[in-house]
Parts: C-alpha cells; structure tokens; sequence
C-alpha cells in the first residue's frame, strides 16, 4: 500500500487533446486498482497527481486506460505515461505514442525493452502476442504493380492506420504549400504567354519565386563542365558514378578516334577514367504529353578525374549501338558549343529519371516502407529492434502512399510532364528492382566496388561513410545491451520472422540479391539495422534535399525531352535545344514539385533527436545520448571543411537529415 505519483504526457500536435474523460488503472504482479479519477486530456500538457492505494499492487506491469465517450469520439494522442510508486520505488515509463479511439481498454506495458520468451504464461508475452495480432490484421501487404516492392495496402491516405497519418500540423503544411506551388505555377504561365520559347534566357522568366542560393549558382553556371562532373560526384545523384576498370562494351569508337582511344586507356592505366552509365532506360517507352512525343536515352559518359580534383567529361554517347547505329555519335567538349550543351542536356535528363525513380523512390523510399510494414507486423512494442526504429519510419507510409496517388499514378505528376511518364516509369522501376541488391545500399560496399573511396572531392562518398560509422556505433550500442550472444540472436523468434518478412515478402524473395533470410550473429544483425537506420535517415537526405539545388533551374535537369537525340552534331542549333528542352508548363510543374518536396520541413525531426523515449533503460539513453554526441562533432567537422568550399556540401550535415523518410 502506499502513495502513487502519476504524470500524463498528451501529445503537442493540433488536435492531440480530448475532451472525452480517461479512465486509468494501475496493473502490477500482485494486484490492479482503478484510479478514482477523470482525465480531460489537453494538447502539450503534462497532467500530475497523487494517489493513495490501500494494497500492495507489487512491481508495475500495466497502466490500462479507457476513453469515455458519450456522443462524439473525440479521439486522443496520449504521449507517455509514467508512475513512481511509494517509498524508493523507481519511476516506470508506459510509452504510448499513439492516438487513442473509441472506449476499449488499452493495456500500455512497462516500458523496459524485453525479447521474446518461450513462455506462454508470462504476462508480457501474452500481452505482445495479442498485440502482434491486432497489428497484422491493422497493418496489412499489398502488391501496387506487379515486379516492383509490396506496400501497405492503402489505396489513399484515408485508408491507412491513424498512427501512420501525417499530424495535422503536417497535413496542413503539406497541403497549403502544395496549392501555393499551384499558384506560383499559374503566375509563371500568364507571366510568360506574350513570350517565344526559343532561347535559354526565357528560362529567366520562371526561375523566380522559391529557390535556393546553391540553385542561383546552378543558374550562373550550369554549362560549364566543371560543374557537370562535380555533379556526379556531390549532386543530387551521387550514386551511378563508377571507376573504370575496362573500357565500356558499347563504347564503340570510329577508325579516326585513334587518339582518343589512346588516351581513354592511359586514363584507366592511371585509375583516372570514370564512368556513368545509364544503360537502365535503354528501351523503356517514352511518354506522350498533350498529344506531343518525349523522348528517353540512355547515355554513356567517361570522366576523367584531374590531379586538381576536378571531374570533366571526355565524351559523351547518347544513345548506346544498335542494328541502325552501330557506331553512335560520340560528342566531345572540343565540338560546337550547342552540340555540347545538348549532348550533357541529354545526360541530364538521363539522371533525372535514374534519381527520381531509382535513387529516390526505390532505394530509399519503398525500401523504407517494406522495413516500416514488416516493424509494425512483426516486432512487439516491447522488442529492443522496435523501439529502435520507430523513430525512422515515422511519417513513411503516408507520404509513399501519396506519391502512388499523385505523383506516380495514372494521370499523375509523371504521366503530365517526365518523360519516362506514362506507364516507362513503372517498367523503368522494375528493371531498378533486379539491380536492388543489399550491398548497393551500403555505403562501405557499394562505395568500394564503384572505387569512390579516398577522392579527396567526393564529399558524398566521405560523409556517407562517417554518417554509417557513427550509426553503427549507435545500433552497437543499442543492440549490445540486449543480445549477449549470437545464440541469443539466432533464438528470438520475432526477430527472425520480422527478417524473413522483409527479405520473403516485402522485397519480393530478395536473398538472391544479397538480402539475409535469418541472423545468425550480433554483427550480421547490427550491419542490417544501420542499413535501415542509414537509408531512412542518411541516404534519403543525400538524394532528397539536392532536388531544390539542382533541379530548380530546369536546364541543368530537364524532366522530359521532347526532341529526339541529334544525329549529327552539325545540325544542333538553338532551336534544336530549345525544342529539347521541356516547355513553359512542364518546365513550371517541374519547378513547383522540386521545390515542395526537396525544401526542409517545418516539423522536421533531425536524426538522432527525436522527442519519443521508447527505451526507459539508464544504459540506453546514454547510448542515444552519445550518438547525438558523435552526430553533433561531425557536423563542427562538416561546417569547418565546408568554410573553404565554393560549394559547400551540406546535405549529410546531421542538423539536416531528417529523422525518417518524411518528405
């Protein structure tokens, strides 16, 4: 018996407060009481009392809580809840983290982090399994196109679980900005309709409204090919360049390329020759825009890295040989200017598609819905994995299921202004499945086999590196505290199930791809959680934020061309590019979206700062405390290197990388 202190925590978003009564019991392994008390929750507040109970209720398992309501349901976000019980009793944590419907009794477990036991009559068990049922039956796979990743099955937002829905505070920014883009969008067509669409400064015309100050560098200086190859490297899509090992196959050089050959193989004798091939979009069908043919390529281009660090291209080919073409126009910085210009204007509408739809969508995105779906279906509250990543998919399957009802969708953003649009895009994303391997979205494995490592100029390829380095840290941490063994591993039931979840099912049998099947140790499980801690967090920061940056000024990446490829580089005038090039309303869509979804976020949580303490354990909060530790060194490091830069990398600076795939 004794005096029981109870806090209340309600969640700060609008709408997280109720003002339907809550009931609440105390459940412990000697007894239970109910707390003779109304509860009228209110948003952000931390609500205290004071009860006296006359038994001995002995060490807390459970807080049950119940919402009364009589006419409206007026629903909850019940934050934590925690008790400190008489005497030198310690304070146990009730994590809840949801939204709270209806007027069923909810049983919130102590919050201690626990693995599963082959025990049916421990509480805690039987409390996680009728949990992991209620769940699946909530949290269900779907299959959007056949060939690409499951998803959750929903339709549209409406359809998913409230607590996989956008806070209103989300919503609303989400939706106003979207329709002021809208707007922006409309301004821009009237502004230009007396203008002819036949030079590049009419491009001015538009490039106005929100943008970014590396986007206005972009602008000045996008025909250069110092900033080209740069691209490959620290752009938006740092992830196809690759060191040569051999001269490309369909690199096919005429009989009069003698020198050219000669050089392209002393580069490679050096290490200096690079590559960027977009093979991938060979053949996928090209899109028809009001009535108007685009057009697709799949272009080669050889780089060479300079002893001043400096990345410039050495060729470009366009499109790779065929029966019609068996040897394809190579183009080269020595030919006509404009010939040039258009040449890397078809290299980077090439990159365009490979990161929107490959990068961005596939690597990061749907990879992180899979791992999202299968947490919610198969790890337990209580499970140390569960609480470890539940900050890193917050938000993820509503803003998946939006793009694959807007953006990605019949009559979407893709079918009404990119070129792979159009039904291209969902064959392009299921050629980008077979190539999903385990070891691409690991930054130590997949930067060695494309041979990034060590370029003093790949901040990419440096940052992500540090980035994996400090998680695994944290995941080592985390994870240590748990299993002691690797026979402790290869025991836990839902760990093991929740791995063939996402290997079997959500990525579609991917352990031919390098996808492990089961855990069998400590390091093997660690590996894999800094893959999903990194492409939630890290990876889709890299790749998301630079849409603002380099996509802004539309010809430094055209989403569609609506020319095809030049045959011959004599006849390349500015009309020619000019009618490449997308048109005023594309050109607008374009703007409008890159800006809406590459801007940082109002609510955005960065990584490793999240408000939500899963874990209640001493030990484990030192873990995260040190990992915000070893975040926030690493981003001094960045700011003192950036200081020298005239572009400054600043995409992996850990204040900027959101907390989940949010955006």
């Amino acid at each position: 018996m004794g005096r029981y202190h109870i806090r209340v925590a309600t969640g700060d978003w609008i709408f997280s407060g109720s003002y339907n009564r809550v009931q609440l019991w105390l459940v412990g392994a000697l007894g239970e009481a109910e707390l003779e008390l109304q509860l009228r929750p209110a948003r952000g507040e931390v609500e205290e009392f004071e009860h006296d109970i006359p038994e001995d209720l002995g060490p807390l398992q459970f807080v049950k809580l119940r919402k009364h309501h009589s006419l409206v349901d007026d629903a909850w976000f019940c934050d934590c809840i925690t008790v400190r019980g008489p005497g030198a009793c310690k304070t146990a944590a009730f994590p809840c983290y949801r939204w709270v419907f209806g007027d069923g009794v909810l049983s919130l477990p102590e919050g201690s982090a626990r693995l599963p036991v082959n025990n049916a009559l421990d509480v805690f068990q039987k409390h996680r399994e009728k949990e992991l049922e209620e769940r699946q039956r909530t949290y269900r796979w779907a299959t959007w196109r056949q060939g690409l990743l499951l998803t959750i099955a929903a339709d549209t937002k409406e359809d998913l679980p409230p607590n996989m829905r956008f806070h209103e505070d989300k919503r609303l920014d989400f939706e106003w900005t979207l329709k002021a883009g809208g707007l922006e969008m409309i301004f821009k067509r009237i502004y230009t309709l007396l203008s002819s669409w036949d030079r590049l400064e009419v491009f001015d015309q538009i490039f106005w409204g929100q943008k970014s100050a590396l986007a206005e560098k972009v602008h000045r200086r996008w025909q250069d090919d110092e900033l080209f190859g740069y691209q490959f490297l620290n752009g938006s899509n740092p992830m196809l360049l690759r060191r040569s090992t051999c001269l490309p196959s369909r690199l096919v050089l005429p009989s009069a390329m003698e020198e050219l050959q000669a050089q392209l193989e002393q580069e490679l004798q050096n290490g200096s020759l690079f590559e960027a091939d977009f093979i991938l979009l060979h053949g996928i069908p090209a899109n028809v825009i009001r009535g108007e043919q685009q057009y697709v390529a799949a272009p080669l281009v050889m780089l060479k890295l300079h002893p001043d660090g400096k990345l410039l291209p050495m060729l470009i080919q366009i499109q790779p040989p065929s029966a019609s073409s068996p040897t394809p126009t190579l183009f080269l910085p020595s030919d006509p200017p404009l010939a040039w210009l258009l040449a890397k204007s078809w290299v980077r509408s090439a990159d365009f598609q490979l990161h929107e739809l490959q990068y961005h969508l596939l690597h990061t995105h749907l990879v992180a819905e899979v791992i999202a779906v299968a947490t919610m279906r198969c790890l337990a509250g209580l499970h140390p994995v569960f609480k470890l990543l539940m900050p890193h998919i917050r938000y993820t399957m509503e803003i998946n299921t939006r793009a694959r009802d807007q953006l990605i969708s019949d009559a979407g953003i893709f079918d009404q202004a990119v070129s792979t649009g159009g039904g291209g895009h969902i064959e392009l994303l299921r050629r980008a499945v077979t190539q999903l391997t385990y070891r691409s979205l690991c930054p130590p494995h997949d930067l060695a086999e494309r041979g990034l490592l060590g370029i003093p100029n790949a901040l990419y390829a440096h940052d992500a590196s540090r980035l994996w380095e400090i998680i695994a840290r944290y995941v080592q941490g985390i994870m240590g505290l748990f299993y002691q063994s690797d026979e402790v591993v290869k025991r836990d039931t839902e760990l093991q199930v929740w791995c063939r979840e996402i290997t079997d099912v959500g990525l579609c049998q991917a352990q031919d791809r390098g996808f492990p099947i089961s855990f069998q140790s400590q390091a093997q499980l660690c590996h894999f959680l800094t893959m999903c801690v990194f492409t939630s967090t890290a990876q889709h920061a890299a790749i998301n934020q630079g849409q603002l940056d380099w996509f802004g000024w539309v010809p430094n990446a055209p989403c569609t061309m609506r020319m095809p490829p030049p045959a011959t580089k004599e006849d390349v005038t500015m009309a020619t590019v000019m009618g490449s090039l997308p048109d005023v309303r594309q050109s607008t869509l374009q703007m409008a979206i890159t800006w809406h979804l590459g801007r940082q976020q109002p609510d955005m949580v960065p990584l490793g700062h999240h408000k939500e303490e899963y874990f209640s354990e001493p030990k484990a909060k030192a873990v995260l405390s040190q990992f915000q530790k070893d975040l926030e060194n690493f981003e001094k490091e960045i700011i003192a290197r950036n200081e020298s830069l005239d572009l400054p990398y600043e995409y992996l600076k850990p204040s900027r990388i959101e907390n989940s795939v949010a955006i």
